[in-house]
């Protein structure tokens, strides 16, 4: 059977949260090309509407070109290994996949097979998230990971010393490979459960939440959190730029969260809030 295949060439700084955002449209594989990227879907999973939508809302910040069509089958494996390189956080961690040595040298080691989940590290607002996850202690606390992607910040919190950590996904795929992902990495202390953090059924109240997901959703879903957060925990966000860093510092003020640091790379920001 053929795949569905989008050949989209984009602004660098949009290639993830596209690929992301056409996750929601059917497209479970993705590669990686100079000017942008190809992403594939079975036919029955292809949401026409949604992609039309995801290309119209970017077309102009992102300056879009794409072309649609089917292809055969291939091994997306190899296309997606010939891409990933390791990457190293703060001179601390390094982020590899199964096929590359170990990295014993650094403080922290975190294997990542992401199977087109988001959060491999390489995009800015992974790493802005683990910078900050890197200077917070996570000692004996409980954190919950909204939106976990990979994993890999659920990974990241375990391997930091903290005592019991949540995750959650609206991607069925997604939470399949964090599971895969909290294996391979030796964490025993992570659940991870599907959907929304409304729909995942957490109770209790968490030390740190961590969300990297988009500003509307942040902006949406902060009153959420704050039920979750306890008196002085700590919320990190990303995933939004810094042109919006007001909007969610309006929004957290709201709910009495006071700002302790912002980083920010290529445009891309995070915030480090506390209750």
């Amino acid at each position: 059977m053929d795949y569905i295949e989008v050949k989209i060439a984009c602004h660098e700084d949009f290639r993830e949260i596209l690929q992301a955002e056409l996750a929601e449209a059917g497209f479970s594989s993705f590669a990686d090309t100079p000017k942008g990227f190809e992403a594939y879907a079975e036919p029955a999973d292809f949401e026409k509407p949604v992609f039309d939508d995801v290309i119209t809302r970017y077309h102009k910040a992102a300056s879009i070109k794409y072309e649609l069509g089917k292809v055969p089958r291939r091994n997306w494996n190899k296309e997606w290994e010939s891409n990933y390189e390791p990457i190293l956080v703060s001179d601390r961690c390094a982020v590899r996949a199964t096929f590359h040595e170990p990295m014993p040298q650094y403080e922290h080691e975190i294997v990542i097979t992401p199977k087109m989940s988001f959060g491999t590290g390489h995009h800015q607002t992974t790493r802005l998230m683990l910078r900050h996850q890197l200077n917070l202690s996570h000692q004996g606390k409980r954190v919950l990971d909204v939106g976990c992607g990979t994993g890999i910040l659920a990974i990241m919190a375990s391997k930091l010393g903290a005592s019991e950590v949540k995750a959650c996904d609206i991607d069925e795929w997604a939470v399949e490979n964090s599971r895969e992902n909290f294996e391979l990495n030796n964490c025993q202390n992570i659940e991870v459960r599907p959907g929304t953090l409304r729909e995942a059924g957490f109770e209790g109240s968490y030390d740190i939440i961590l969300a990297n997901i988009n500003k509307n959703v942040l902006l949406e879903e902060i009153s959420y959190y704050i039920q979750f957060l306890k008196e002085e925990g700590t919320l990190l966000l990303s995933g939004f730029y810094e042109a919006d860093v007001d909007d969610l510092l309006a929004e957290a003020g709201k709910y009495q969260l006071k700002q302790q640091a912002l980083s920010s790379e290529k445009n891309w920001a995070s915030l480090v809030l506390m209750r």
